[in-house]
């Protein structure tokens, strides 16, 4: 059985740049479950947020984070997020990013609840591909060894220690097991649980429902961040419209044609995403209407072309010139604020495992992640894993209050399928929610998963991983009986100080959700 000193399983810009950091200190291995460079990270379009401009400060930054996750932003986690966000730049630019510039000067974007322009980008709305790629060219041209088309299926813990982990070789029906000294998880998050998501395929939770079932605990899954605008036409998957498109003066308009963000929040389309996508979602149910309308006709055209040539030419090639007209939008599954339950270095509950990226949760993002902190989030805390391994420190954290799921029940219900789960979590677990819709999904979840039958390649994996994080989004989302950040319930539309505090889930918990 091989051994390794860090499996690193992910690899997206939060594997990546951990197994960069890495290599300096013993043998890696990168497991993917498709190529090196699918993941989230390569559709991301808005950029990476950092105070480097002159009129900005780490400290406004913080502020910023804070603001927009609704009270329940980890202080001190943020503190780290954005303190140490321009070194993490200058990282970035070292391994060879190419960000925007404008006379040797870094061009920066502004984008929704940030108060003053602090977006860098890449290749206009490519930020995402361009990190991916040249990260992921310095990780095949290193002594780093990368198992592509290889599915995570099992974590291999002994008395309380990670020690290994199990995959399957899904293109030849082959099991494997490695060990290590170190697990860091970055298999990011779990977009698939909605029938509409800007998420690739790829983004099945299945780092979240392996750590729940080796003991991790995982926490803030109610808060499923919906990006409010992701472009709606007739037969075409949804494809994110960029926040950033709104930043540059973007106009959200209703089927009559008026702005009506004015309506809702003082920052117009530049309120918190959670803001936008509940008001989008409330005035195409006023029209009956599955769409609204993002406006960008009355910018420069040849500013719309080049500052966002991926959303222009993918536009385009449906038959939309956004430079003449109104781009038809609507909110779509977009980023899991909760996960795999970290502090501040990535460690979880159970010896040496971590976590850092999407699949993580150190609370930092709060109820609501601030637009273009998810890259930043990756590499800072990424960096601090590989630190905090160097140092041989176990995990000390436990939650008192965790729950955990209840036990599957059987009960007369469709059969389970990708669309049929995709279908239940849009309709009773979405944007906006009630304790009947919740109670009748945890039912139907729950009956699935008494009849699922063992895994055996990566789709049975894939909706088996699905179906735990389910549970788990619905589960918490019935426990909070308030509306905060990206969770709102009709039945308690109010924020509760009651509520400021976090659910967390773990197995061998002695409650039930």
């Amino acid at each position: 059985m091989q051994h390794y000193d860090y499996i690193i399983v992910g690899s997206g810009i939060a594997g990546l740049y951990a197994a960069l950091m890495a290599r300096k200190h013993g043998t890696v291995l990168v497991l993917t479950k498709g190529s090196i460079d699918e993941s989230n990270t390569k559709y991301a379009q808005g950029g990476i947020a950092a105070a480097v401009g002159p009129d900005d400060s780490t400290q406004q930054h913080f502020i910023d984070t804070a603001a927009a996750g609704a009270g329940l932003v980890d202080e001190n986690a943020a503190h780290i997020l954005t303190g140490e966000a321009p070194d993490r730049i200058a990282d970035l630019v070292g391994f060879g990013v190419p960000f925007d510039s404008t006379d040797g000067a870094v061009q920066l974007a502004r984008e929704g609840a940030h108060s003053v322009p602090r977006v860098l980008h890449a290749g206009g709305d490519s930020t995402g591909a361009h990190i991916e790629l040249s990260l992921s060219a310095l990780v095949q041209h290193s002594e780093i060894t990368v198992l592509e088309h290889c599915l995570a299926t099992g974590i291999v813990v002994e008395d309380g220690k990670v020690v290994g982990i199990e995959a399957l070789d899904y293109q030849h029906g082959l099991p494997m097991q490695f060990n290590c000294r170190f697990l860091v998880l970055a298999s990011g998050g779990a977009g698939q649980l909605y029938r509409a998501t800007t998420n690739p395929d790829v983004a099945t939770g299945d780092g979240i429902a392996l750590a729940y079932a080796a003991g991790a605990e995982i926490m803030d899954m109610e808060f499923y961040q919906f990006h409010p605008t992701a472009l709606r036409l007739p037969g075409v998957q949804p494809f994110l419209i960029s926040e950033a498109v709104r930043g540059e003066g973007g106009v959200l308009r209703n089927g009559d044609g008026r702005r009506f963000m004015e309506d809702y929040h003082p920052q117009k389309e530049l309120a918190p995403r959670d803001v936008v996508a509940r008001a989008i979602t409330a005035e195409m149910a006023a029209a009956g209407s599955d769409h609204v309308y993002l406006d960008v006709t009355h910018l420069p055209a040849n500013l719309t072309a080049s500052r966002f040539p991926q959303i222009y030419s993918f536009c385009g090639e449906h038959g939309l010139d956004i430079t003449k007209e109104w781009i038809p939008v609507s909110p779509a599954a977009h980023y899991l604020m909760g996960g795999v339950r970290t502090n501040v270095w990535g460690e979880t509950n159970v010896q040496g495992f971590y976590a850092c990226g999407e699949v993580a949760c150190t609370g930092v993002h709060g109820a609501n992640r601030l637009a273009s902190n998810s890259l930043l989030e990756t590499v800072v805390f990424a960096k601090r894993v590989v630190e905090r391994t160097l140092n041989g420190s176990s995990p000390t954290f436990q939650s008192r209050e965790a729950v955990r799921l209840g036990d599957a029940y059987r009960g007369e219900v469709p059969p389970l399928t990708l669309g049929g789960l995709q279908t239940l979590m849009w309709d009773k677990v979405g944007i906006v929610r009630n304790g009947r819709d919740l109670a009748d999904a945890i039912h139907v979840l729950s009956a699935w998963q008494a009849v699922l039958p063992e895994p055996h390649d990566r789709p049975s994996h894939e909706l088996a991983n699905l179906l735990i994080c389910a549970r788990l989004v619905a589960g918490a989302a019935l426990i909070r009986q308030e509306s905060r950040g990206a969770h709102h319930r009709t039945d308690f539309p109010q924020a509760s100080d009651a509520w400021q505090r976090r659910i967390v889930f773990r197995r061998d918990a002695n409650e039930y959700a």
